[in-house]
């Protein structure tokens, strides 16, 4: 096939490369991907334990402690007390606990990611540069072609699934925690090397305290993000609410799909006003300061 072929009759076999590639990673590193699944592993079930164990009612009451305490609001802890009460009627409370200890182990290796990453970007113009595509791709990749090498990497489980829901809710916690530091006010900056201070003193006692509540706010972007990714990664076999609405979906289940699905929302909801309620404390102490 010529050239002028090719034009009128293309084929970019970037299938077919992916494919290899892939390949090519199982052979020569299989060995790093499982010691990532075995940590990834680990951590889910610890957390899944810890979650699980106790008895429900003790949980209910530990999660409204940690929403009064963060928000002040009696009604986030009187709404969390009926919310997650509703999930233990409706027998979603192990698939809950499971799911919120898949999204708390993705979120954390996410942020352990993507803050370092953000606070590059905004200190290296050439970092940035290079990233903002990568994020770009991510994010406009649906949602179930993470999967793909999640589950040939990794298998079936519930580690494909966090890896999967990591990969997809880091895009946010970079692009807010760059920024953060980039909204900063530059005099406050030179004011601090005009006093001497190094570049590492004036990151972590200037810009990341001045930062910090649109930080949180990407935080509570990659939280969501998370929570969205659940139902998909149950596709991969993740245990939790996710499996419970697929298989609600593969048996025409309704009364098994809404309970799960209410339980999703409630959780996001109680993720998502802790995490702005923490946010709104660290604006209110970086004007205090």
């Amino acid at each position: 096939m010529n050239i002028f072929q090719w034009i009128l009759n293309p084929r970019v076999p970037v299938g077919e490369w992916a494919d290899s590639l892939f390949n090519w990673l199982l052979d020569n590193a299989s060995g790093f991907f499982d010691v990532i699944k075995a940590v990834v592993g680990a951590l889910y079930a610890g957390l899944n334990f810890v979650l699980s164990s106790p008895p429900y009612w003790l949980m209910i009451l530990i999660f409204a402690a940690i929403a009064f305490a963060v928000s002040r609001s009696w009604k986030l802890a009187v709404f969390t007390i009926i919310g997650f009460w509703l999930i233990r009627s409706f027998d979603q409370w192990p698939n809950a606990m499971s799911t919120l200890a898949l999204v708390i182990v993705s979120v954390v290796i996410a942020l352990a990611i993507s803050i370092p990453l953000g606070l590059l970007a905004a200190r290296n113009n050439c970092v940035s540069g290079a990233v903002r595509p990568v994020l770009d791709l991510m994010q406009t990749t649906p949602t179930m072609v993470y999967l793909i090498p999640a589950i040939i990497f990794f298998g079936i489980g519930s580690v494909p699934g966090a890896v999967a829901t990591l990969i997809f809710s880091l895009p946010p916690g970079v692009r807010l925690t760059e920024l953060a530091i980039r909204q900063v006010d530059q005099e406050v900056v030179e004011a601090g090397q005009a006093f001497g201070s190094s570049s590492g003193r004036i990151l972590r006692q200037i810009q990341i305290p001045l930062a910090m509540p649109t930080i949180m706010a990407g935080v509570n972007q990659v939280i969501m993000l998370s929570l969205s990714m659940v139902v998909i990664a149950g596709m991969a076999g993740a245990e939790g609410l996710g499996k419970a609405v697929n298989e609600s979906l593969q048996q025409l289940d309704t009364p098994l799909g809404v309970e799960a699905g209410l339980s999703v929302v409630i959780i996001a909801i109680f993720l998502d006003r802790v995490t702005s309620a923490a946010g709104r404390n660290r604006r209110d102490s970086a004007d205090a300061s």
